[in-house]
C-alpha cells in the first residue's frame, strides 16, 4: 500500500523484479517524449525568454508568441528529425491542439508516435479540480484526441507532472494503461486500485530542455552532456536495469538552435547497441508482461 505522502494513496505499488530488462534483453530504455502544448487564450507560459513578468493584469503577448512557435513551426521540425533517426517517440498533446489542429495531431499519430493526453491546456491542472472536474477533463481530452487520431490515448501526464491525489485511481478507471505523473523511482511499477491497475512510469528531468535551457540557463549541448554522462554511469556502475526519457517542448528546443543537441541525442541512443529504444504504451505492455498482470 502506498503511503500517506504518496502520489499512489489508496493504490497498492507493485515493483518490477530486481532482474528486470526492456525488451530484448536491453539494460537501458530510452524514452523520447516531445511536448506539445497550449494555453488557454487568457493565458501564457509562466517560462519564456522574458525573464521580468509584466505587471499584473496585462496580457503577455511576448510569451503567448514564443508558446505559438509550437504549432507553427517546431513540431514538424522535431517531427522530421525523429523521423530522420527512425525514431518513435511518445508525444504529449494538449486536447485544445487536437481540437483545434487536429491535422497536425493526425499526422504524429500516422508518423507512428505514440499521443499521449496532457490535459486541455497548460493552465488546466487537475491538482486544482475537484474529482468530477478532473475525470470531466479526463474523458474531454480522450474525446478530442480519439476524434483526431482514430484512437483512444492510453497514457497521461499532467501539466507540469502534478496529479491530483485522484488522478491515478481516476486515470485507471477511465482505462488508461500508464501515467507519468511521478519522478519517485528510476523505472516503472504497476498501481493497483481494486479491480483496475495503471503503470507509473516515472519521468526524469535530466535530459529534458525547459529546466535545462529555459530555468537555468544552460547552453543546448549541456542536454548532449547529460544524455552520455548517463549511459557512462549506468554501463559503468547500475546492475540493475535503468531508464532515461530525453524530453523536448515543440516551443523550445523545436526551433534549429535546439534540435541539432536533440538529433546528436538521437544519433547516440540509435548506434547504443545495449539500449531499447520505444514508447511509453509499449515500455507499460511490457511491465504488464513480465508481472503478469493486465
Amino acid at each position: 500500500m502506498a503511503g500517506p505522502l504518496s502520489v499512489h494513496t489508496g493504490g497498492t505499488e507493485i515493483p518490477v523484479p530486481g532482474d528486470f530488462r526492456w525488451p530484448g534483453g536491453k539494460k537501458i530504455a530510452v524514452i523520447f517524449r516531445m511536448a506539445f502544448e497550449a494555453w488557454s487564450d487568457d493565458h501564457w507560459p509562466g517560462i519564456s525568454p522574458m525573464g521580468n513578468p509584466l505587471k499584473p493584469g496585462f496580457p503577455d503577448l511576448n510569451a503567448r508568441g514564443w508558446a505559438e512557435y509550437a504549432y507553427r513551426r517546431g513540431v514538424f521540425r522535431i517531427l522530421d528529425g525523429f523521423a530522420r533517426h527512425r525514431v518513435r517517440a511518445t508525444v504529449m498533446v494538449c486536447g485544445i491542439l487536437a481540437e483545434r489542429y487536429p491535422d497536425i495531431v493526425k499526422s504524429i499519430a500516422g508518423a507512428g508516435h505514440e499521443v499521449a493526453a496532457h490535459s486541455y491546456t497548460m493552465d488546466m491542472m487537475s491538482v486544482y479540480m475537484s474529482e468530477d472536474e478532473e475525470r470531466r477533463n479526463i474523458r474531454r481530452n480522450v474525446e478530442l484526441i480519439e476524434r483526431a487520431t482514430g484512437s483512444r490515448p492510453v497514457g497521461w501526464i499532467n501539466p507540469r507532472g502534478t496529479p491530483s491525489p485522484n488522478t491515478a485511481r481516476l486515470l485507471a478507471e477511465e482505462g488508461f494503461e500508464w501515467h507519468g505523473d511521478t519522478l519517485n523511482d528510476d523505472l516503472p511499477y504497476v498501481v493497483r486500485y481494486g479491480a483496475k491497475s495503471i503503470v507509473a512510469i516515472p519521468s526524469s528531468m535530466d535530459v529534458n530542455d525547459l529546466p535545462l535551457y529555459m530555468k537555468h540557463g544552460q547552453p543546448p549541448g549541456v542536454y548532449v552532456e547529460n544524455f552520455e554522462g548517463f549511459l557512462k554511469y549506468v554501463r559503468k556502475h547500475e546492475k540493475g536495469a535503468s531508464k532515461i526519457d530525453p524530453a523536448v517542448h515543440a516551443h523550445v528546443f523545436g526551433r534549429p538552435a535546439g534540435m541539432w543537441a536533440l538529433e546528436r541525442v538521437l544519433e547516440i541512443a540509435r548506434k547504443s547497441k545495449d539500449v531499447w529504444i520505444g514508447t511509453r504504451a509499449e515500455a507499460a505492455a511490457h511491465v504488464r508482461k513480465v508481472l503478469g498482470r493486465k
